[in-house]
């Protein structure tokens, strides 16, 4: 046992598994010496440090009563580990509140209990489910990639259909380039990230930003493709549901969510049998169709005569071969996705990323050889694997079942980008170029914030285009290819750097691999910037610049927070500044409106401090200012009392701005705002109060040496 647990800290020492605490990352060096220091002239407070409870809640004295947790006490909610270290059960993890309860019973129902940090080591998938929940999108696209190069190539007329299979074994070339790429990718970058790690750490941080631009456009834009594919085959066969479509889309998009904040193997579970039925329903096709295509000794049907509507040339060529390449969206997610397989976590990725890529390679080519021995072409209202499907299963079941396949692997063809949509946030996050929310692991041990950020902007995106796939389509690849070029354009400067054995042969995979995906990302741009293209080329930009500004912020407040060597402030110096206790020179700051119980609690508190402290009361005249302080002179004028009379009879503004003021004249002061806060049991008492205390605590946050605090009185109505 003791050998098996120190395995997985040597797993979670060497960064193979990311862990809930990549959420609170490590002092740096200096930060750490820096920390010493400040240690060394850190004063202890007065008197013997003793505490009036004990803090382990190991006394087996006086016990709690039973709390809001039914028969368990607050005392019963923790168990200790260590003499200075407590555990949370997971009752404790169950908000006070009646309707937060409500909640976390739901939130329960939906997603499962929650699962202990411990956990992530197991929560990681084997090859078999990591298969079918990363290819899902890969492999679907061979549902209209085949279709989508034929289209474009039937423009110039039947006699161009001809070119289909020279460009198919293009596409070919490509994938296994582009394959090959990525599975020198997980080997040299095992912790996962892809192209975002691989371009900024080959081609500079602007290369990777766009990298990781491109694929975030493309993970959400395969959400709202593969949703809205989907609902229009369901109302295909049903034509009743068309004026349903977004409802529908949504709700889709709301369950893809739901199943993948369950957790990886939660999710895994759900999604495995939907691609397997998929994979084997094409299989068969494949299988029946050339098994009568052999009965005729292979003779291709002609295909029905089609009227040209464009001349062929260059630009149809490459828009055909560029159109074809939708099939290749989703190849990038294993290498996004190394962290979540088992141990060996890369040579497991690497297996995956192989046998999915032989597959599409497989279902790619054969149903484009398998389409042109058939006679079939594009028409509107059936996709060519419907027509496919007619033509080899003409009697029995097995039609509908290849269509209710296909549906739902185009409807869960999104649930790739679930997987790899937020681990790209984590890994962008880790580097300050997305907010640090999209660190935290959820109760069920998934980067929720990333998978909700994600079901939210293709929600967004589906709306807008009403579910239509062909608005959608133009927009697709893009993104992604702009990703495939720069990650393989730094792999080849990888290898350039590295020359470890076998680079060159690796270099000219990576090399084969960009030229191809940049011919491809220019034919893509170019071609259908008119139709909706231009969308992701602007957006590519407008987003590496909001990356940029976020890691600015994230740089500000590093420098703002480091730990320095502790300098006492001057007397002009700033409150903020402080660091050691013996530093702090404070000033109580009590507002008084009326003397009643919750503020006489709130004085007591303040003078219980023993620093100095100052009473203000603000008055809308002079006569109820001389009321105030005839009550405070019957309640014994105990602290000193300050008076400011408001005659435009605003109380948050003249406070703030007597405060600052304050604060002005002695900046090295820190002003410990002490306000009374009314806490009331119910949230329909709320809109009775003025809740002065928040807005006054909103028009102070922005004031450098001021700190608020609260008093609270609860009220038992």
């Amino acid at each position: 046992m003791g050998a098996r647990r120190e395995r997985r800290d040597d797993e979670v020492e060497q960064g193979t598994v990311v862990t809930p605490s990549a959420e609170f990352p490590p002092l740096d060096p200096a930060e750490r010496a820096a920390l010493g220091r400040i240690g060394e002239r850190w004063r202890p407070q007065d008197g013997d440090g003793a505490l009036p409870v004990d803090p382990t809640l190991g006394r087996s004295g006086r016990r709690p009563a039973p709390s809001r947790f039914g028969r368990l006490a607050p005392f019963d909610l923790f168990t200790v580990a260590q003499p200075d270290e407590l555990v949370a059960t997971e009752p404790a993890t169950v908000p006070a509140s009646r309707w937060g309860r409500a909640r976390t019973r739901l939130r329960r129902a939906v997603l499962g209990p929650p699962l202990s940090s411990a956990a992530v080591l197991y929560e990681r998938m084997r090859k078999l489910v990591a298969l079918p929940v990363l290819s899902s999108d890969l492999l679907s696209s061979v549902a209209y990639g085949p279709e989508a190069m034929l289209a474009v190539l039937v423009l110039a007329g039947g006699a161009a259909l001809g070119l289909a299979l020279p460009l198919a074994a293009g596409l070919v070339v490509l994938m296994v380039a582009v394959g090959a790429s990525y599975r020198q990718t997980i080997q040299a970058y095992p912790h996962g990230a892809g192209s975002y790690v691989v371009a900024g750490d080959n081609l500079g941080p602007l290369a990777g930003l766009a990298a990781a631009a491109g694929l975030m456009v493309d993970y959400v834009l395969t959400v709202a493709v593969s949703v809205a594919a989907g609902v229009h085959a369901v109302t295909s066969a049903l034509p009743g549901l068309a004026p349903a479509t977004v409802p529908l889309g949504l709700l889709v998009i709301a369950v893809l969510l739901a199943g993948n904040l369950r957790g990886v193997r939660s999710a895994g579970n759900l999604f495995v049998l939907p691609t397997y039925a998929f994979l084997v329903a094409v299989l068969a096709v494949l299988l029946v169709g050339y098994a009568r295509a052999a009965g005729r000794g292979f003779a291709p049907v002609p295909p029905p005569a089609v009227p040209a509507t464009e001349g062929l040339g260059l630009l149809l060529v490459l828009r055909a071969f560029s159109s074809g390449a939708v099939s290749m969206t989703g190849i990038e997610a294993v290498s996004n996705a190394v962290p979540a397989f088992r141990p060996t976590e890369w040579r497991n990725a690497r297996i995956t990323l192989g046998w999915m890529v032989a597959l599409l390679v497989l279902l790619f080519a054969g149903l484009t050889l398998l389409i042109r021995l058939d006679g079939l072409v594009p028409v509107p209202g059936e996709t060519l694997l419907s027509q496919l499907g007619r033509v080899t299963f003409p009697t029995g079941p097995w039609y509908a079942l290849l269509q209710v396949a296909t549906t739902l692997i185009l409807l869960l063809a999104a649930n790739t980008a679930f997987n790899g949509f937020p681990r790209l946030l984590f890994f962008m996050a880790r580097a300050g170029h997305a907010p640090r929310r999209f660190l935290h692991m959820g109760d069920r041990l998934a980067f929720g914030n990333g998978m909700v950020a994600l079901a939210a902007t293709a929600a967004l995106v589906f709306t807008v285009f009403g579910g239509h796939t062909a608005a959608l389509i133009p927009l697709y690849a893009v993104g992604v290819f702009l990703a495939f070029t720069l990650s393989q354009t730094g792999m080849v400067v990888h290898w350039r750097r590295r020359r470890g054995p076998g680079w060159r042969r690796k270099l000219l995979f990576n090399a084969v691999g960009a030229t191809l995906s940049g011919l491809v990302l220019l034919t893509a741009a170019g071609s259908k910037f008119a139709e909706g293209a231009w969308v992701v080329v602007l957006a590519v930009p407008l987003l590496v610049l909001l990356f940029r500004r976020i890691h600015r912020h994230y740089t500000t407040l590093h420098r703002a927070l480091a730990l320095h060597p502790p300098t006492p402030p001057g007397p002009a110096g700033s409150a903020e500044g402080e660091e050691l206790p013996q530093e702090v020179r404070h000033l109580v700051v009590v507002p008084v409106a009326r003397l009643n119980r919750a503020s006489l609690r709130a004085l007591a508190y303040a003078a219980s401090l023993g620093q100095p402290t100052l009473a203000v009361h603000l008055a809308p005249e002079d006569a109820e200012a001389d009321r105030f302080r005839e009550q405070w002179r019957a309640w014994g004028d105990h602290l000193r009392l300050e008076t400011i009379v408001s005659p435009y009879r605003a109380v948050i503004g003249p406070l703030a701005h007597y405060l600052e003021a304050l604060h002005g004249s002695r900046p090295e002061l820190t002003l410990t705002v002490i306000v009374p806060e009314v806490v009331l049991r119910r949230p329909w008492h709320r809109p009775l109060h003025s809740r002065a205390e928040q807005r006054l605590r909103a028009a102070l946050r922005a004031l450098p040496g001021v700190v608020v605090t609260s008093v609270p009185v609860h009220i038992g109505e």
